[in-house]
């Protein structure tokens, strides 16, 4: 059982991870989220952490409010979310923030030598150097959440050394096989439904582009110490592939499974032991048409192209291209600029 510091608790992956806490029965000693106050008020009722934190210092105050009546502190601002991050209490940080927004939480958690359960892979793009030497330092254990990074952290345990190239999977989103011209008018209720799997809305933009597979690619080079020629992109519609290593005799290992956060969310918390958990099984014979994998065109996904360039350059590159990723699709979801603007 371990001793949770939730940071994001009211986004999907939050959301998710409480779930997997309350059917593992992880206790959960703090929540953090930007201002949605009324969820997170609910989290903070039913788990009872010993401290809950708003980044917006009006939603702060409003918390403040609502939880008069318990014994749960309430923070606000970024210093809030921070002595989320560090609560001594806590042996490990879920960080679920989205954005650039999640890099100082993730540093802080790190610099007091918690489990880092890694959700936020924008910690790692814009800051992966600094991340990576601070849990050097202080002995803080990283353990990704993403379903790729998981599934490759999995296929690489115990295997050090062993590594010859990174097989990073992608469904694809919801307009695979799509091409530049036929994107031309995509919406953001278009883009946020994706086929596969739960996501939020900025995330499910990101896939839509493939901008995400575009972050994930650098983040993996962090996890896992390997330059952008180390690591091939595969579109794999399917999603239960999750990812793949080759090994240096030509060996290809792969984790699959369903298309369930809640599987590396508790893997997250788990590791090194596995736990029965309530996700659905995967059944082989439901892919009568078989499993597909195929490169993706970088002509028609010019965001994927783009971060690929950035991982190449390195250097402050990859932060720019994340910062103005997230003012972009922002501007997207507010219906202020068209789909290939984001570009």
């Amino acid at each position: 059982m371990r001793a949770l510091s939730v940071l994001g608790s009211t986004g999907s992956i939050g959301r998710q991870t409480l779930e997997v806490a309350a059917a593992c029965g992880h206790r959960v000693l703090a929540l953090t989220a930007h201002h949605n106050i009324a969820l997170l008020e609910q989290q903070a009722r039913t788990f009872h952490p010993i401290l809950a934190a708003a980044a917006d210092p009006t939603a702060a105050a409003a918390l403040a409010m609502r939880l008069s009546d318990t014994d749960i502190r309430v923070l606000a601002g970024e210093e809030g979310v921070l002595a989320a991050a560090r609560l001594p209490q806590a042996d490990t940080a879920v960080t679920a923030l989205v954005g650039i927004a999640g890099l100082a939480p993730t540093l802080a958690a790190i610099d007091s030598g918690k489990r880092i359960a890694l959700a936020n892979k924008e910690a790692l793009v814009c800051g992966g150097e600094l991340v990576m030497d601070g849990a050097a330092r202080s002995g803080a254990e990283i353990v990704p959440v993403d379903s790729e990074h998981s599934a490759i952290f999995q296929c690489l345990t115990g295997r050090q050394g062993e590594l010859h190239k990174i097989l990073l999977t992608g469904s694809g989103g919801p307009f695979r096989g799509w091409t530049r011209d036929e994107t031309r008018d995509v919406t953001p209720e278009m883009a946020v439904r994706h086929p596969n799997w739960s996501m939020g809305a900025k995330i499910s933009v990101d896939s839509a582009t493939m901008m995400n597979k575009g972050l994930e690619l650098i983040e993996a080079m962090h996890l896992f110490g390997v330059t952008p020629d180390d690591i091939q992109v595969l579109i794999h519609p399917e999603s239960v592939v999750h990812s793949m290593v080759e090994l240096l005799d030509g060996t290809v290992i792969a984790q699959l499974g369903v298309p369930d956060m809640g599987l590396p969310i508790q893997y997250a918390l788990t590791y090194t032991e596995r736990k029965p958990s309530r996700s659905d099984r995967l059944d082989f014979t439901a892919y009568p048409g078989g499993l597909h994998f195929y490169a993706p065109d970088l002509e028609a996904l010019p965001c994927l192209a783009l971060a690929m360039q950035c991982a190449r350059t390195g250097g402050t590159a990859p932060t720019v291209m994340n910062a103005a990723n997230e003012v972009a699709v922002h501007l997207f979801l507010d219906h202020k600029i068209g789909y290939h603007s984001i570009y």
